[in-house]
């Protein structure tokens, strides 16, 4: 019987350091961390994400601002609008957040946030340092490093194991195996190409899948005392929220399992909390 890695109270846990640790910069630096989210558009999704975003980042005590712009802005303006926060050093994180109108390119608008401010983690320079396993300070993309926080708290290590990443997402999947393969596991990165993604997940100590398939991982597809980290969202047939992989068939054969809901996505929101926190810390440093 597994385990279950509950991420909710991880999330609720690492908040209350992100809290500590922003009264401790305001009490001894005088600042106050700063995070910005633009939003172009009126998607429902994003929107209620956003909301979820602001509402954590204000209960903790960080600077939060929201700037929803039309539907019909362009790259122009965004870009410009970027680079005003750029220039602004009350503001450490700058988020856009996706989806983006089809007049935006996301590249352009990726690579336009200064790296150390680019709290997702997404900007090539980061994602060069990640891949690099360098040592120095830089943001990481929040799923991915709120899972490594799973796996430390949990004392799972990925030393020496055998890991499947189910996903090639440059959100999830790329920087979740850079992190496992940084920690010295033996990654293998599975996609819609992969002809039998079993021929890796029966031998595969850590399992984490992020395909956004209902049944993506079955109990015939792993091997007992497993670790199973399910990063889907997915709508089954009953119309509740589930993951990629078959939980309640899972339970009974691997060692560690996460739930859908409550488990990888509280991590994210917490993560991108503490990377905002990090940013404004590693600033100060930089001033120096």
């Amino acid at each position: 019987m597994a385990t279950i890695i509950d991420g909710k109270a991880l999330a609720k846990k690492l908040n209350q350091q992100t809290s500590k640790r922003v009264a401790q910069l305001q009490s001894q630096f005088g600042i106050t961390p700063g995070l910005v989210v633009i939003i172009v558009g009126n998607d429902p999704a994003s929107e209620r994400y956003v909301r979820n975003k602001n509402r954590t980042a204000k209960r903790l005590g960080i600077n939060s601002t929201v700037n929803q712009l039309p539907a019909e802005t362009s790259e122009e303006t965004l870009l410009q609008l970027i680079a005003n926060y750029n220039a602004d050093p009350a503001i450490h994180g700058i988020l856009v957040q996706d989806p983006l109108p089809e007049q935006i390119n996301e590249k352009n608008i990726t690579r336009a946030i200064l790296p150390e401010k680019d709290v997702d983690g997404f900007h090539p320079v980061n994602v060069g340092k990640l891949y690099l396993n360098d040592t120095t300070n830089y943001p990481v993309s929040c799923t991915p490093k709120g899972i490594m926080t799973m796996f430390s708290e949990y004392h799972i290590s990925l030393k020496g194991k055998n890991a499947v990443m189910i996903g090639r997402s440059a959100i999830v999947g790329k920087p979740m195996a850079a992190l496992m393969l940084n920690a010295g596991a033996s990654v293998s990165i599975l996609h819609r190409y992969t002809r039998d993604i079993t021929e890796y997940t029966q031998n595969a100590d850590i399992i984490v899948s992020a395909t956004g398939h209902l049944h993506t991982l079955t109990k015939d597809a792993v091997k007992a005392g497993a670790v199973v980290i399910d990063v889907g969202q997915n709508i089954n047939e009953a119309g509740h929220l589930v993951g990629d992989t078959d939980y309640d068939d899972l339970f009974e054969k691997v060692a560690y399992i996460t739930p859908v809901p409550g488990g990888v996505g509280p991590m994210t929101i917490a993560t991108l909390m503490q990377q905002s926190v990090d940013l404004a810390e590693w600033s100060i440093r930089s001033d120096k």
